[in-house]
């Protein structure tokens, strides 16, 4: 069992207290992957490879009949589509005649697990395609729902190893569980023990680099940061600083104002100006590289008369000084506007100063993670899977995952 009492976490059962061998298994993965918009084509497949590694230690140490399951997406969302892609990359990186079929919990679903045979191994289709899915309840309700009372009978055991989607209360994460002996997964397992690292292993200044577009998700991560007491620093980059900017009362120009307003993110910096007043220790940007008519120029604050892109070379300076003094550093969101070769500069400066430093460091996965290459990992540098779950972890949150595999343990396995 894995038990984290500093991160009041409760005891999961993994795959040392149930017993897969030969056994019909369904297994929650997240090979949700960054897609095209246009083209539909999978453009990170950074998830899929490390899942088609662990599904093949898998079946070769368990010979299990074992059921994937997954979503890619939100319906209404661009990047909401069906899995034939990811199946075939699962086959291409696994060396496994993985199946796939365009059905989660119909009738041509079904007959499929039925008749799946020890040591073969079964894609089924984006899970959001049933609406259950992207609904969240408590793990008693998600029990009740047609998607787990479907699926429930036909299998032995119930894995979870998606950690990536351990915040969320949806059927496939927590009804399961309730009705199935379950455990976590081998990947599922080392994210959590690379977590423990933070806590555990690494006295403090512990920094937190906090970026990208998902401003009301790092706010929400902040406010539980503060109330935990577990930051020393939360150095801030991409739209989450701005709106921090902009909550001091810093002018940073029309342009930024009028692409805050299109994100829908305005209305958040009320909530940033709460959380500064509560004392938190944010450090924000002092210049940015902007874009002029098509001209990139390196700007301060007062003089910001164009489109913000990435952070200037003033802040990356100022951002390093913190980080040679961290002993944990916790990255999540690029810098700046990454797609553009001209606004890289910040992120890969942190990355790098972060990775050449002697802290542990630990990147929340996404676009940042997909930035660091093989021969960047060590035993001190860790790139998750999680993203915002592991972040919402390391801040105190209760994940709905891990307290249905616990409740699970509980009702199947007497602990």
């Amino acid at each position: 069992m894995v038990d984290i009492l500093e991160l009041k976490i409760p005891s999961i059962p993994t795959l040392r207290d149930i017993d897969i061998t030969r056994k019909k298994v369904f297994m929650r993965i997240d090979i949700n992957v960054p897609l095209d918009p246009d083209t539909k084509e999978i453009v990170d497949d950074r998830r899929i490879r490390i899942h088609a590694k662990i599904i093949k230690e898998i079946v070769d140490k368990y010979n299990p009949a074992l059921v994937l399951g997954s979503h890619q997406g939100r319906p209404g969302e661009q990047d909401f589509t069906t899995l034939e892609n990811h199946a075939e990359l699962l086959r291409k990186y696994s060396g496994l005649d993985i199946k796939f079929i365009d059905d989660v919990i119909g009738p041509k679903a079904r007959e499929s697990i039925k008749d799946l045979k020890n040591g073969e191994v079964l894609l089924l289709d984006n899970l959001r395609l049933v609406s259950e899915e992207v609904i969240e309840a408590t793990p008693e309700k998600q029990s009740y729902t047609i998607f787990v009372r479907r699926l429930a009978s036909l299998f032995d055991i119930y894995v979870n190893d998606a950690f990536a989607t351990a915040h969320r209360s949806q059927p496939s994460i927590v009804g399961l569980p309730l009705v199935l002996p379950s455990a976590a997964g081998l990947l599922f397992e080392r994210e959590i023990n690379a977590l423990k690292n933070v806590f555990e292993k690494y006295d403090p200044p512990r920094v937190f680099v906090l970026g990208g577009v998902k401003v009301r998700d790092m706010l929400r991560v902040i406010e539980n940061l503060v109330v935990n007491k577990l930051a020393d620093r939360i150095l801030t980059t991409g739209l989450l600083a701005q709106v921090f900017l902009v909550a001091k009362g810093i002018n940073i120009g029309s342009k930024n104002m009028s692409y805050l307003e299109e994100k829908g993110v305005l209305p958040l910096i009320p909530r940033a100006r709460y959380i500064l007043m509560k004392g938190a220790p944010i450090e924000t940007p002092i210049d940015f590289k902007i874009l002029v008519e098509n001209r990139v120029e390196n700007k301060s604050l007062g003089s910001i008369d164009g489109l913000i892109m990435d952070i200037g070379e003033n802040t990356i300076n100022m951002y390093s000084e913190f980080i040679k003094e961290a002993k944990v550093i916790i990255m999540r969101g690029p810098a700046g506007v990454i797609e553009d070769e001209r606004f890289r500069n910040g992120t890969i400066s942190l990355l790098n100063n972060s990775i050449n430093s002697n802290a542990f460091v630990l990147i929340a996965g996404g676009h940042l993670g997909s930035m660091v290459s093989e021969n960047m990992l060590s035993n001190r540098v860790h790139v998750s899977t999680g993203g915002n779950a592991l972040l919402l972890f390391l801040s105190g949150e209760e994940l709905p995952a891990l307290k249905a595999l616990e409740l699970s343990a509980k009702m199947f396995l007497g602990k």
